[in-house]
């Protein structure tokens, strides 16, 4: 996945980097995707840039005064796609930054689609906290991408790993020399004196995890994701490694809810209602939820109908938000729409869970979950030796299709309407398909587990 996907690059948009770990080799690689869409970029910077560094851009211009700088910028830009403006340089090499006030006209020029700025200095450490006077976020930014490098993770907090390790351990209220965690950085980057200080009200927020290179990094680079994602200001979190040209973001992770669907009148089970069916230690809607918390999910909804109240009884104490469907009688699709409006709004998908899938398991909704995250699919559909089956993920994309559904329509009503937005998964575990629908199947199914369990003693 390339940088302006994973980011959701709008016109006119201003994208602020700030943090350490990456932000200069990010905004030189946002600004060649760009320019490769056929987008006229100018990137600049508010603080200070390496002087080697002006020679990634294909041309520069130096700041002399607001009018004379948006005149060699709109001259520039009619050979170069990509014009970069910076203050003087020093006898330290460094070339210093440009007002904020620039950016905000820069943006507002017809020539130009988007503005990247590298709005902060952290001396080349992977991690920081902001001083008094930084960032300098211009307040045009649409877009603040805080940065990390993972390479800070499991180091001490001091100097040498961290730009000002002294407010990064007064921020969190930690002793200095404390081995990072994945907490910490979370918590650092969602501070609102930390990786969001100067932030411009309307503008989005997502966070890069850098220098993502093996499967370990990766492992603790969705940790940290996961616990940024519990911070309402966060967008969502992308995770790679920004000198990777071909595919410099490994995963955009965003909140995915699962929503479980437990409302039906269970027409075919002889007047038992599935939900409340003894399975193991409690009933199968408490077994869905318990797998769905186990799961790496943003939110739990269970959608009730039919015989409420008890249900709603059998998962007191999950974290599961309970959203009664008044009107469940009347199909499937009631129940659906009751799930998505139900939904936060920052969900940027929903996977849709029956509550009679006794064999699903963390494992195969993390799979899924997974899958989105790296290919941003709108609909992802597991198959069990070549069958498609669930649970389905909906991207928000689709959920005005999902909502627009009527009766006993669900979502594989879309699958065909949309096939070419679909992607499919394989998933080993054939059992997990596993759904119940008669008494016989439920009996079948209990006879296995009970099989299983006498098998593990």
């Amino acid at each position: 996945m390339n940088l302006s996907t994973a980011f959701f690059i709008q016109p006119n948009a201003v994208v602020s980097f700030v943090g350490g770990g990456g932000k200069t080799t990010a905004m030189f690689r946002l600004a060649a995707e760009l320019v490769k869409n056929g987008k006229r970029i100018v990137t600049t910077t508010t603080t200070r840039i390496f002087a080697a560094q002006i020679q990634l851009a294909p041309q520069h211009i130096f700041f002399i005064n607001t009018e004379q700088t948006l005149r060699d910028v709109r001259a520039a830009l009619d050979t170069y796609p990509h014009v970069l403006v910076i203050g003087a340089t020093s006898q330290e090499g460094k070339a210093f930054g440009i007002e904020p006030a620039l950016v905000d006209a820069l943006i507002a020029m017809d020539e130009v689609d988007a503005v990247l700025v590298e709005a902060d200095g952290s001396r080349m450490r992977p991690f920081k906290a902001p001083d008094e006077h930084e960032p300098v976020v211009p307040q045009s930014t649409t877009l603040l991408v805080p940065v990390v490098g993972i390479d800070a993770l499991g180091q001490p907090l001091d100097d040498e790993h961290v730009h000002r390790a002294s407010l990064a351990a007064q921020r969190l209220e930690i002793p200095l020399r404390t081995t990072l965690k994945a907490e910490h950085i979370a918590r650092l980057l969602a501070h609102p004196h930390g990786g969001l200080k100067n932030k411009p009200n309307p503008a989005r927020v997502i966070p890069l995890i850098n220098k993502v290179h093996h499967t370990d990094q990766l492992t603790s680079a969705r940790n940290i994701a996961d616990q940024l994602l519990q911070y309402d200001a966060i967008d969502a979190v992308a995770i790679g490694a920004v000198k990777n040209e071909t595919h410099p973001v490994n995963e955009l992770v965003q909140g995915v809810a699962a929503v479980i669907l437990a409302a039906g009148g269970s027409t075919r089970m002889q007047g038992a209602v599935k939900q409340l069916l003894p399975w193991g230690n409690s009933t199968l809607i408490h077994n869905a939820v318990n797998i769905a918390q186990q799961a790496r999910v943003s939110e739990i909804i269970v959608v009730t109908g039919n015989r409420a109240n008890e249900i709603e009884h059998q998962i007191v104490g999950t974290n599961a938000r309970v959203i009664n469907n008044p009107d469940w009688a009347s199909g499937r699709a009631s129940s659906i729409r009751a799930g998505i409006h139900a939904l936060h709004p920052k969900t940027a998908a929903a996977i849709f869970i029956n509550a009679d899938q006794p064999f699903l398991s963390p494992q195969v909704i993390d799979t899924i979950i997974q899958h989105y995250h790296s290919t941003l699919a709108p609909i992802i559909v597991p198959t069990y030796a070549g069958t498609a089956g669930s649970p389905v993920l909906f991207a928000r994309s689709l959920f005005d299709n999902l909502k627009a559904l009527e009766g006993d329509q669900g979502g594989r009503e879309l699958l065909h309407i949309h096939n070419a937005l679909v992607e499919k998964i394989a998933i080993p575990d054939t059992r997990a398909a596993t759904d119940i629908d008669t008494m016989d199947e439920y009996q079948t199914a209990l006879r296995e587990s009970q099989s299983n369990e006498s098998a593990l003693l």
